[in-house]
């Protein structure tokens, strides 16, 4: 076992510090031995893995090319079994399959029910979601497989590793992904470039661009929002009212500790959770400040890190795009609720953290360096070649 980074010891130290926020908010609360130890569960099965996965991938001797492998296969199952879930529809066959009596043990049927499709209450249409509990996270999977599937060696796993995270992008009618994708795929690229005085170049001009054209960037800003709200407007006003009444709540009530669980809203946000839908809303809500900047820390170091390190590996750029689809989707869902089918992920992520800081020269040079070992680092760290 290797002695595992600062970084991945930050995720530690700040999921650590998640539990000691709910445990003093319950406390606080009076909220009951029976619920603490209940809250403490979902701890464990929710922001305990993100840092324990990564801890694995750092102290573990994983090549990362298996752990790519692996979610290619599986993107190759996805889409294997599309069409299938398209005829499925189609033909009026039943949404749901079975649901696992497991399900009493935990904390709701999705994550145990098998289902075809489903329709949406708001749109009417149907809506898959595949082996996640609910769309959006499907789409959110769809596009760290589509970032993995860029870095496969074999181009035949390429191709379906992309069609699969394209078919799963439209099948689950995920808003997000239509952002989300177009935004890490640019992010990873300048991350990885900085060195590059080309990408230096091209920054300055597009930003020349966008000041001269700042009136037109901004209404095209303003019109892609409000499609982007009217595409399911509903659900856009629930989330928005969501997210108020959680930070108004958590400024006035608890705001260094939270309230230590989630409490059902009223009628104007249809019931739902107050906290959900929002990885940083649901934080302030439940964990107070401590459990905002639990997150935020790990996360800001982690992207400091690996962008250092994707000037010269690509495995941090796989890590460096992982991370950024991480930030996104945190505001659009709770990132914790799905960190068990993230794993392939957040080991990926352990792995790109706990490599070594490289010259981007010195896969060109290969100076001082046997034949060998530069033949190696020159396949491992040159952005030409596939992972």
């Amino acid at each position: 076992m290797r002695t595992p980074p600062a970084t991945v010891g930050v995720w530690c130290v700040g999921m650590f510090a998640m539990a000691v926020a709910l445990l003093i908010a319950h406390y606080d609360f009076e909220l009951g031995f029976l619920q603490t130890v209940k809250s403490f569960i979902g701890w464990m099965k929710g922001w305990a893995l993100l840092a324990i996965f990564p801890l694995i991938g750092a102290t573990l001797s994983i090549r990362p090319l298996i752990v790519v492998r692996a979610l290619s296969v599986l993107s190759l199952h996805t889409l294997a079994l599309a069409p299938l879930f398209l005829m499925s529809e189609a033909v009026g066959l039943p949404q749901s399959l079975y649901i696992s009596p497991l399900h009493v043990l935990a904390s709701g049927p999705e994550f145990f029910d098998v289902t075809l499709y489903a329709i949406d209450d708001v749109t009417g249409k149907a809506r898959w979601r595949f082996f996640s509990p609910w769309a959006t996270a499907a789409a959110f999977l769809a596009g760290i497989g589509f970032i993995v599937a860029v870095y496969e060696k074999s181009l035949t796993y390429r191709i379906v590793g992309i069609a699969s995270a394209l078919a799963v992008f439209y099948m689950s009618g995920s808003r997000l992904s239509a952002v989300a994708l177009p935004a890490v795929l640019i992010l990873m690229v300048v991350g990885s470039t900085l060195i590059n005085p080309r990408a230096w170049l091209v920054l300055a001009a597009v930003a020349t661009l966008g000041v001269l054209l700042s009136h037109e960037v901004l209404s095209a800003i303003d019109t892609a929002v409000e499609s982007f709200n009217n595409a399911r407007a509903a659900s856009s006003r629930v989330r928005a009212a969501l997210g108020n009444i959680a930070v108004h709540r958590w400024m006035t009530e608890a705001p260094v500790f939270g309230h230590g669980i989630l409490e059902p809203g009223g009628h104007v946000v249809e019931r739902m959770m107050i906290g959900s839908h929002h990885t940083w809303w649901g934080l302030l809500y439940v964990k107070g400040a401590v459990g905002f900047v639990a997150l935020a820390v790990p996360m800001t170091v982690t992207v400091a890190a690996l962008v250092v390190r994707a000037q010269a590996d690509r495995v941090a750029r796989i890590g460096l795009g992982i991370v950024l689809s991480m930030i996104l989707f945190s505001f659009a869902d709770n990132l914790e609720v799905i960190a068990y089918q993230m794993w392939p992920a957040l080991i990926l992520l352990g792995i790109a953290l706990a490599r070594p800081v490289r010259n981007p020269l010195a896969p060109r040079l290969g100076a001082g360096i046997p034949e060998s070992l530069a033949s190696r680092t020159m396949a491992f760290a040159t952005p030409a070649r596939p992972l």
